[in-house]
């Protein structure tokens, strides 16, 4: 072990079998943390060509059960999301393309830290339950085209023990390590096809466009060795997606959204994303015919539909969907407002996260408990002009200390300007 830590030390390339030997030594315990940690700061340091990577991606891919959706009839084609503030694309997403004809076999995770997790947001539904077998997430899937369950503790056990070293090691931000981390985890889940939504920006984990196009085109090759199509949607996060941060207050406005009256930028880019879903999955010629077909499936209610269904099949109480009041709310609340005049320039997406996880909608460690109701309903966006005392936020807690910290953060947030600021696009680069 120690010459292979030299030899990529050194900027060497490694082999499969000296790759080989470092995963299986490292999942069964022969080769110690430490070792590994030198390991992964030699890649930080001096990087993994592609074959390394894709050769890497595969290891971990196989280090644990891989899941099997061949049963399933069509295309299966997964998406990702690199991470962001207010992001509940999926909570649309999955029903709007499940409704269209593409099967839906989603695994879905948990937030931390100031991104918020799909599985988190699904359980402000009361009843919703992620926990099936194997042969009940396919048999929902064949039924109702979709299933959405919580990633297996037996898949891709060789990501998760490097990643843990990588969090303490200063290791994450290595484009070849995130690359094999993502496509490991996906291609284990059994999809045809996987479209990604790049973050870049504030509140996301690649700052600038140039590194996140070096991160797409390393997930599209590492899925071209592996024989899947991958297409990266580079989408900006500089401001978080749609007015909700907090997980029940983004169910509510993916069913508006659902519903068509949510946000225009959540809407958007469930119809960017979408529309390349229903490509890949060959319902749709072309891109523009399947953002018209996604466009009928909202305005006919079938896609709201298909939302239901799919939680009436997991357990989930389809009254609280259908009446959002019923969702989990907080004992308290307070207005954040401008103490500005000016047009907003700045909605830094990761000071906003920070604040809604002080309020209690996120986790600031592991084992922290979420509060479904906690949150912050924005009023104003970049763009929007405001005078002082104008309302920028409400913000949302069941603590009634966490609104110092919360309004502290969100003080930070905002940036104002006396000239109106140049709309930035939302869906920045496609990458094939």
């Amino acid at each position: 072990m120690v010459e292979l830590i030299v030899k990529k030390r050194n900027g060497l390339e490694l082999s499969k079998e000296e790759l080989t030997s470092i995963i299986d030594g490292f999942i069964s315990g022969e080769i110690p943390d430490y070792q590994i940690s030198a390991f992964l700061m030699a890649i930080y340091f001096k990087g993994m060509d592609s074959t390394e990577t894709a050769i890497l991606t595969d290891l971990m891919m196989r280090s644990g059960e891989l899941i099997d959706l061949s049963e399933i009839d069509g295309i299966k084609v997964d998406k990702h999301s690199t991470g962001g503030v207010g992001d509940k694309t999926t909570l649309v997403l999955a029903p709007l393309v499940a409704a269209a004809g593409v099967p839906v076999a989603k695994m879905s995770g948990r937030g931390l830290g100031h991104t918020g997790g799909t599985l988190d947001k699904m359980e402000s539904i009361k009843g919703l339950s992620f926990d099936m077998t194997r042969q009940e997430f396919i048999n929902n899937v064949k039924q109702h085209n979709i299933a959405v369950c919580g990633q297996n503790a037996t898949l891709v056990p060789a990501d998760k023990k490097l990643y843990a070293l990588r969090d303490v090691t200063g290791t994450v931000n290595n484009i070849s390590l995130i690359a094999s981390s993502i496509m490991s985890k996906k291609l284990a889940c059994g999809a045809d096809a996987i479209v990604i939504d790049l973050k870049v920006g504030y509140g996301a984990f690649m700052k600038t466009l140039d590194d996140a196009e070096e991160l797409a085109q390393v997930m599209i090759n590492i899925g071209a060795k592996m024989n899947r199509n991958v297409i990266a949607v580079i989408t900006s996060m500089s401001e978080p997606l749609g007015y909700t941060v907090g997980n029940a207050l983004e169910v509510k406005e993916a069913i508006e959204t659902l519903k068509g009256k949510g946000p225009k930028d959540l809407t958007e880019l469930c119809l960017e994303l979408g529309g390349h879903m229903l490509v890949l999955g060959k319902v749709s010629e072309n891109h523009e015919q399947a953002v018209e077909k996604l466009k009928t499936l909202i305005s006919s209610g079938k896609a709201f539909d298909k939302f239901k269904e799919f939680v009436k099949a997991q357990g989930g109480d389809v009254n609280s969907v259908e009446n959002t009041d019923q969702l989990p709310s907080t004992k308290y609340s307070r207005i954040y407002k401008s103490d500005h005049q000016g047009y907003i320039s700045e909605l830094n997406a990761l000071d906003v996260g920070l604040a809604s996880v002080k309020l209690g909608a996120g986790r600031e460690t592991k084992n922290s408990i979420i509060d479904h109701g906690a949150g912050i309903l924005l009023k104003k966006k970049i763009g929007d002009f405001v005078n002082i005392g104008d309302t920028l936020a409400e913000l949302f807690s069941n603590e009634e200390s966490s609104f110092e910290k919360a309004s502290e953060l969100m003080a930070i947030a905002y940036k104002f300007t006396k000239k109106k600021p140049i709309a930035n696009p939302l869906i920045l680069k496609t990458v094939r």
